[in-house]
């Protein structure tokens, strides 16, 4: 698979990024190193209509996708990466920083087939980055080292440096035989389900569910399950839910 293919897998998510200097610098930057799925999740309107004036760029921002939310823009991804200055956050995910996530991101491109062969990255706006629920939606998160009086990099910088190093390593990720990992659509099901199965169980109260949402998410994407596993446990977490259901 060569590295035009791999790169037709990754879609580059931009969640709530509200300037179009912005979304125009990271379209060029996709374009530059040959990435063309862009994916905008709850777009500012006024910023996306004027952002598709950028120059070197008209091509990915006509063909950009428009989503609702995160939960929307990744759910036929089966690895979502979110982007993190880090800063003063206390992070719930596993960190890496970009030289050793691009191999991995690499080699889950190799890996997967068809559908199950997508690989979201998100980026949240310079001022605010990912929300805590948009993080929810990610296997892990990825950072670019800086000096530490650095904090954070310009949007399409951060997007050019990420993009460059996936480019720069295509064409010596190793190979995988592992099996076709979920998507986040089936692992949304199944969080979905589990979490019917804990309001049901009442291990999960009214008070404290949105945060139980949460750390569930986080939880299901850590099993790194497969599209096969993904669907037994759906299959048994509804036949959990069916007693419960039947015993009420």
């Amino acid at each position: 698979m060569g590295p035009s293919d791999k790169f037709k897998r990754v879609c580059v998510v931009l969640a709530g990024v509200r300037n179009p200097l912005n979304i125009g610098a990271a379209a060029r930057a996709m374009s530059n190193f040959g990435f063309h799925r862009l994916r905008v999740a709850h777009p500012y309107d006024l910023a996306f209509r004027e952002a598709r004036s950028a120059v070197g760029a008209l091509e990915v921002l006509l063909n950009a996708e428009e989503h609702k939310s995160v939960a929307e823009a990744v759910a036929d991804c089966s690895l979502v990466i979110g982007t993190t200055a880090v800063g003063h956050r206390q992070l719930q995910h596993p960190l890496r920083n970009l030289k050793d996530g691009a191999p991995i991101i690499l080699q889950q491109l190799d890996a997967a087939e068809q559908d199950h062969g997508r690989v979201a990255i998100l980026f949240g706006s310079e001022k605010f980055g990912l929300s805590k629920e948009d993080l929810s939606h990610c296997h892990w998160l990825m950072h670019v080292p800086m000096q530490q009086e650095r904090t954070s990099m310009n949007l399409g910088q951060a997007v050019a440096v990420c993009l460059y190093e996936l480019a720069r390593g295509a064409a010596s990720a190793p190979l995988s035989e592992e099996p076709a990992p979920a998507n986040a659509a089936e692992l949304e099901r199944m969080t979905g389900t589990l979490l019917d199965a804990l309001h049901a169980s009442g291990y999960v109260s009214a008070e404290a569910a949105d945060a139980k949402e949460e750390a569930v998410r986080r939880m299901v994407r850590r099993l790194n399950l497969s599209a096969e596993d993904a669907t037994m446990w759906l299959g048994m977490l509804r036949q959990i839910n069916w007693k419960l259901r039947t015993k009420q």
